[in-house]
């Protein structure tokens, strides 16, 4: 099977045939180049996705991944990001295996392909020649057999003729033999032509067209073998990435694998732990004995040891627990809400919101067990310098040994800031290290620099390097007190920690039969009853001077309210109490019901009466 035997009279359509394999070759590698511009697109995509959900550095974000499903899902990012090179991988090898490959194939299938066609263009132009010439001898033949056979014609007619001269004759015949030379001589070139043609023609069809038509035949299959060698390239270069496809998958599976829910429950029990102790039970109050209440056990009143008497403060006690000697003043302090009223009901009437905005209407606490709640809240405060200490904290102020956290967390933030102050540490050493290195290559090579250009930066690095220790050495302590591993801070430690404020008088520095504990909390210290006595007396003497505050005026409970944040009052709609404080602009007036009873509800649940004579007291119209 030859195209030089077969398709012997088939030169154009050969031509056009192998111009259709060239343009499908093109397109492949146009093919192959658009799957690597999607390849790089979808890796470029991936990528982003990538980088988009990591967490970013610094930011609370990146802390909250430490959880073990979180993990994971940092290493599904990674591994995708790893994915996403295996498909650059895919375009690269497709370009430069394929692309770059097949491209320079085509130009040299151009240049055979021209060269081939070409061949065969100039035999076929040698062919027509050699037809044209056996034409041409053959009509020449064919004029000059004519030729002589009309002058013999004319010589016979003369030779017949009577009348004619024999000069006449003897041209006539000399004529016609001239004319039948001449006619063997065409014959003759004519005779030697078509054999030639003949020649010509033979080898043309047996022997040229078929040697080039087999040339273009062998083109064209070794560029179908390269298209198909292509394509098995193409599917080569996907299958190298495969495995390592199969590793990030599999990565991504040994990721979701290793998440373990009892780790994270874990760790989110050490994220938010307080170290508080939860409150002790309420005792129950006998309103049916004489209306002398007791104290729960967390109480500052209450001793250690049981049916130990209550302790008796100094001549101006009055029976009263420090440190709620003054609770108009003290209280409204510490329990005053820090938070926006909330609205009035929509509906006046009773029916409409029986219980207003609050929660289901509850019986009202005795003013024991506020004082109670208070004292189990957290941070607890118990002394005067804890009250200062709490009320800096709601100023947005922070400490520095992190005693406004619960336990736990304070030891947490204590570690943290240690081991960031010894990474620091660490590296102003190696800084050191560095400089005392340079400084003794300059001490041996004096053309390199000054040696005691280094001096100060030495001196300045070992200074920074001391002043970090110190404030490591305060850290740990602190840390150390957290952990129990340490007694309570001295008076020396305390200076340090920043924590005292020169105003603060030596009785307040002692205060409290409660120690305070680094994260603000109190434990009891049996040891220190003497001292509760002395500080009771003193913080007595400083609150107890003053009157409870006057009644400014009356006020009518317009709807019901639940008082059940710090520093409220449960009211019931319709009921008269009175105004000891107004709307300082806040939203919130301060009411009394009785002695042990006051607080505050919001401005617009009720009605005030303001009483003219009252001093400081405005007219509200």
């Amino acid at each position: 099977m030859s195209w030089g035997t077969e398709l012997w009279d088939q030169f154009d359509n050969l031509e056009k045939h192998t111009q259709w394999g060239i343009d499908i070759l093109e397109k492949y590698i146009k093919f192959v180049k658009e799957r690597t511009e999607i390849e790089l697109s979808y890796a470029k995509q991936l990528r982003n996705l990538s980088k988009k959900y990591q967490p970013k550095k610094n930011s609370k974000e990146e802390e909250e991944y430490k959880y073990t499903s979180c993990k994971a899902f940092i290493s599904t990012l990674n591994e995708m990001n790893d994915y996403a090179g295996q498909h650059e991988v895919i375009s690269e090898n497709m370009a430069s295996q394929i692309i770059v490959d097949l491209a320079r194939y085509v130009q040299e299938l151009k240049q055979e392909r021209k060269s081939n066609f070409h061949d065969g263009r100039k035999a076929q132009q040698h062919i027509e020649t050699c037809w044209k010439q056996l034409e041409s001898s053959k009509r020449r033949f064919e004029r000059d057999c004519k030729e002589a056979d009309r002058a013999q014609q004319y010589f016979e007619k003369m030779d017949a003729d009577i009348n004619v001269t024999k000069a006449d004759v003897e041209k006539a015949r000399q004529q016609a033999q001239i004319r039948h030379q001449m006619a063997e001589d065409s014959k003759a070139d004519y005779s030697s032509i078509l054999q030639k043609f003949n020649h010509e023609q033979h080898e043309y069809y047996h022997t040229h067209i078929p040697n080039i038509f087999q040339k273009i035949q062998e083109m064209e299959e070794r560029r179908i073998v390269r298209i198909g060698d292509s394509m098995k390239t193409y599917a080569e270069v996907d299958r190298q990435v495969i495995p390592i496809i199969g590793k990030c998958l599999d990565g991504i599976v040994k990721a979701a694998e290793s998440i373990d829910q009892k780790n994270d429950s874990q760790l989110v029990i050490e994220a938010y732990k307080s170290g508080f102790e939860p409150p002790g039970d309420i005792e129950f109050e006998d309103y049916t004995q004489p209306m002398k209440r007791t104290v729960s056990d967390n109480s500052l009143s209450n001793s250690r040891g049981e049916g130990k008497p209550d302790l008796k403060f100094g001549g101006k006690s009055k029976g009263k627990l420090w440190p709620f000697i003054k609770k108009n003043k003290l209280m409204s302090l510490l329990t005053s809400p820090h938070q926006p009223p909330p609205p009035p009901p929509a509906s006046a009437s009773p029916s409409a919101v029986p219980n207003g905005p609050q929660s289901p209407k509850q019986q009202k606490e005795p003013l024991s067990h506020r004082f109670n709640e208070f004292m189990t809240s957290k941070p607890k405060i118990h002394c005067f310098r804890s009250l200062k200490r709490g009320l800096s904290l709601k100023l947005g102020a922070t400490p520095e040994d992190f005693s406004n956290l619960p336990p736990e967390q304070r030891r947490k933030k204590l570690q943290q800031k240690v081991d960031e102050l010894n990474k620091e540490i660490q590296k102003e050493m190696d800084q050191r290290d560095a400089i005392t290195k340079m400084k003794d290559v300059y001490l041996k090579n004096p053309q390199m620099g000054d040696p005691a250009s280094l001096d100060h930066k030495l001196a300045e690095v070992s200074q920074n390097i001391e002043k970090l220790r110190l404030e490591t050495q305060k850290f740990e302590a602190w840390l150390a007190e957290v952990e129990g591993r340490l007694p309570a801070r001295s008076e020396q430690m305390r200076r340090q920690s920043g924590l005292y404020d020169s105003q603060n008088t030596p009785t307040v520095n002692n205060c409290a039969q409660d120690r305070e504990s680094p994260d603000g909390s109190y434990t009891e210290e049996q040891s220190q009853e003497s001292e509760v006595k002395v500080l009771a007396t003193d913080f007595d003497d400083e609150f107890d001077d003053e009157e409870p505050l006057p009644a400014i005026g009356t006020c009518k409970a317009l709807y019901t309210f639940e008082g059940q944040n710090e520093g409220t009052i449960s009211v019931v709609e319709g009921e008269t109490l009175y105004v000891i404080e107004e709307d300082k602009g806040d939203g919130w007036t301060r009411i009394r019901r009785n002695e042990d009873e006051e607080g505050y509800v919001p401005t617009s649940y009720v009605e005030v009466y303001l009483d003219k004579n009252a001093k400081g007291a405005k007219t509200y119209i």
